[in-house]
């Protein structure tokens, strides 16, 4: 089984569209029983007495578009035993790796990414938060999330051609 998960500022934007856009890629692949798929936020800012916000609506309209649903998706913190409990840790930015290291000051075991690297980009995430620019954001993960599964999934063995 291996273990993702994303994280972004608050969990109600980013992470959340990574986590469901890799659960949807997984399930249509027909390997998701291998995958345990989830995401975090650095901050408390979306959390209220110990519940934390849903997806915000236009990151759940751009899923839906696409048709995935993320009902039920509720925002939560990253905790100190997320690091022994998941493979990967993937931030949507610099600023996310920065709070990451507060918690996880080590990274002995190199679990710690940034999403984009699975697309051989050395850049953040675009926030919609600032931007409203949900499609962008979409494309980059979308991306991450490809190179990310073409990274640690066996690759398929090409057919021989017969030559006669």
């Amino acid at each position: 089984m291996i273990k993702i998960l994303f994280i972004c500022h608050g969990n109600i934007c980013r992470s959340p569209m990574a986590e469901f856009i890799l659960k949807d890629m997984v399930e249509k692949q027909g390997i998701a029983d291998h995958f345990h798929i989830e995401s975090a936020a650095t901050s408390t800012e979306e959390i209220w007495n110990g519940v934390g916000n849903p997806v915000y609506p236009p990151a759940k309209e751009i899923l839906a578009k696409h048709g995935i649903d993320c009902n039920g998706k509720r925002a939560r913190q990253i905790k100190s035993d997320d690091y022994e409990n998941f493979d990967f840790l993937i931030a949507m930015d610099d600023n996310n790796l920065r709070n990451m290291r507060r918690i996880w000051a080590e990274d002995s075991k190199q679990k710690i990414h940034k999403m984009l690297e699975y697309a051989d980009e050395n850049r953040d995430v675009a926030d919609p938060w600032y931007t409203g620019d949900f499609q962008k954001t979409w494309d980059d993960i979308y991306r991450g999330c490809e190179g990310l599964l073409n990274q640690i999934t066996p690759q398929p063995r090409s057919q021989k051609a017969n030559i006669h």
